[in-house]
């Protein structure tokens, strides 16, 4: 009799605790989607080439479609199965490219291309720690390794001389050849 008591306090225990546990998450679901649909329904972009042409971009994630504005002409395209990075096109115009990196084609013909400015650098210092750069000259932003850590990403500022970078935590400041990486203030990597 007390094991069948026992049993019955432990299911009813169990099936009042995954009610529980199914209302919070299923709350919690709604409002991820919801806040997810806000940031991620539209995204727009704009890029310039080296000849100072402007690309402007708007992508509805929802409809798998790009609306582009180029010269003064705007066009519709639609989403394309790709491997990696973005694929856009109509019968008219073709939109390809990952990041940054983006190339523009009107009836086969390459009309706008953007690269983002690029640059790498890999330092050690006296005791053996390396620190990976990888410099983008374009977005003014470096990303940082660390003995070959996380990531670290810094945006530029504008330095009396030498560059300098930094976030809330970290700060890379250097002129020449010489570069320090600081923490909170204290120095974690200098060469």
């Amino acid at each position: 009799m007390k094991k069948q008591i026992l049993t019955f306090a432990m299911l009813t225990a169990l099936i009042v605790t995954s009610c529980k546990e199914k209302t919070q998450k299923d709350e919690s679901v709604i409002t991820t989607e919801a806040v997810e649909v806000k940031n991620e329904d539209v995204v727009t972009s704009t890029l310039k080439n080296k000849e100072g042409k402007q690309l402007e971009m708007k992508f509805d994630n929802i409809n798998g479609t790009a609306t582009i504005n180029f010269d003064g002409e705007t066009s519709e395209l639609k989403a394309q199965r790709s491997g990696s990075g973005i694929w856009y096109k109509n019968e008219q115009f073709e939109l390809r490219g990952k990041g940054n990196d983006i190339e523009l084609t009107k009836d086969g013909k390459l009309i706008f291309e953007h690269k983002d400015e690029m640059g790498s650098q890999s330092l050690k210092d006296k005791n053996g720690q390396t620190l990976d750069l990888t410099f983008n000259n374009t977005e003014n932003t470096v990303k940082a390794y660390l003995n070959g850590g996380e990531q670290i990403d810094l945006v530029g500022k504008k330095p009396a001389s030498g560059i300098w970078y930094k976030n809330d935590q970290y700060e890379l400041r250097g002129k020449g050849d010489h570069l320090t990486l600081t923490k909170d203030g204290k120095t974690v990597f200098e060469n």
